[in-house]
């Protein structure tokens, strides 16, 4: 029996790969509002992380005319248009999905707003394995807070002890933890040594294939333990 009942993906960097588009969507804002070489921001701090929280750091560092609202919306138009042309899904990724979903209940849960994540999911046919899916909108706090994981765990009428997390950024790792799910850390977006709270930490789909589905059982003896 698998320890399993679910597992629950995040979208950016783990079904899309666009934590660079994301970049390059807040880059071409920034030039149009004059702050091209002076925006200050890190962006790999934020990854995992929701555009309002990046959008709150900068309007408290710079003060712009624009509003939160404005700003997020206006990046927002710019990441879709980005991610459209681009459709940037991991190779791997729908393989991984659609085999899965033969075993588990799949969720998302993702700092993205829903415009965004309903795009992302268009591409490869990948709507049809997520019946459920939750946005940062739909929930008090973003990550590193768990709130997005527990409320699809709650969608999927299963325990979060019965949950595997599916995630690329260190945000998204505390968040699983502090939800009390398992998390398998893959290394799309952030070297190794940066996801090494993650349960385990992999770099390809294939090993998470093989942790998920091999011999009808959950991987290796030790992921399931609780980071120290």
């Amino acid at each position: 029996m698998k320890r399993f009942r679910a597992v629950i993906f995040d979208m950016d960097g783990v079904i899309v790969d666009s934590e660079p588009i994301h970049e390059r969507a807040f880059r071409e804002v920034f030039k149009e509002m004059g702050y091209g070489d002076t925006h200050g921001i890190d962006f790999p701090l934020y990854y995992g992380r929701s555009d309002h929280a990046l959008w709150a750091d900068f309007i408290d560092k710079h003060r712009p005319a624009q509003s939160l609202e404005h700003l997020t919306e206006w990046k927002q138009r710019r990441f879709l248009e980005l991610i459209r042309e681009e459709e940037p899904v991991f190779e791997a990724l729908p393989e991984l999905v659609g085999r899965l979903a033969g075993s588990y209940k799949l969720g998302l849960a993702s700092g993205s707003f829903h415009p965004v994540i309903e795009t992302v999911l268009s591409m490869k046919n990948l709507r049809q394995y997520f019946p459920v899916v939750v946005s940062v909108q739909d929930v008090p706090r973003g990550k590193p807070a768990p709130d997005v994981f527990l409320r699809a765990a709650e969608l999927l009428e299963v325990n979060p002890a019965d949950c595997c997390v599916i995630e690329d950024a260190a945000a998204g790792v505390e968040a699983a933890i502090a939800g009390g799910m398992t998390v398998i850390g893959i290394t799309n977006s952030l070297p190794r040594e940066k996801l090494l709270r993650a349960h385990y930490v992999v770099s390809t789909y294939k090993e998470i294939d093989d942790l998920l589905l091999r011999d009808g059982k959950k991987g290796p003896e030790g992921l399931g333990t609780a980071p120290g």
